[in-house]
């Protein structure tokens, strides 16, 4: 005699598999549209905070001191160069560096690198030993506006979103770039 086949507990099966399927998807959807709404939240309050800014020293404090709370991050730096000169800032303070270090940074970098590391960028200066996380922002300054690099760093490994953070912090460099501006221009 023949063998008897199934179909209804067979196709019961994949339909429940294909309907877990789904559920997991719409799950990761709900959360990456929930952190990525938190970073949209982030990155505008950041931004609020930098038009407050009363000058170029203070919009610097906000970046390297206030930000690092508002972004949920450990460690920002920001490095200008404008001729022959070249500044780095960061949580301890302001220092002169040479122009082709900050040079040499961004030279790779086309808009937005996300990666993670063994030890963050030097221009984070003490903390770079602590950085497993990092993005890696160009800024271009049209002259006599200075260029540089804002580095944004984590202690936590893959603490970047590498497929939808990119436009956010692009936009967050451009707010930079014209803040400078704002204040280095009469």
């Amino acid at each position: 005699m023949g063998t008897l086949v199934d179909f209804e507990g067979h196709a019961m099966a994949s339909l429940r598999r294909r309907v877990a399927e789904v559920e997991e998807a719409n799950q990761d959807l709900i959360a990456f549209a929930r952190g990525h709404s938190g970073a949209v939240a982030a990155i505008h309050q950041a931004v609020l905070a930098a038009l407050d800014a009363e000058g170029l020293d203070h919009l610097i404090h906000i970046i390297t001191q206030t930000w690092p709370h508002m972004l949920g991050l450990d460690a920002i730096s920001l490095a200008l160069f404008v001729e022959d000169r070249a500044m780095r800032a960061d949580a301890s303070g302001m220092q002169f560096v040479e122009r082709r270090m900050i040079e040499r940074s961004i030279a790779d970098i086309d808009g937005v690198m996300l990666r993670g590391v063994e030890r963050g960028h030097p221009l984070f200066g003490p903390a770079s030993d602590l950085i497993r996380a990092e993005a890696l922002i160009r800024l271009n300054g049209a002259p006599p506006l200075p260029s540089g690099l804002l580095a944004l760093g984590q202690r936590q490994p893959q603490g970047f979103d590498t497929r939808h953070g990119s436009e956010l912090l692009l936009f967050l460099g451009a707010v930079v770039s014209r803040m400078i501006g704002r204040w280095l221009l009469p």
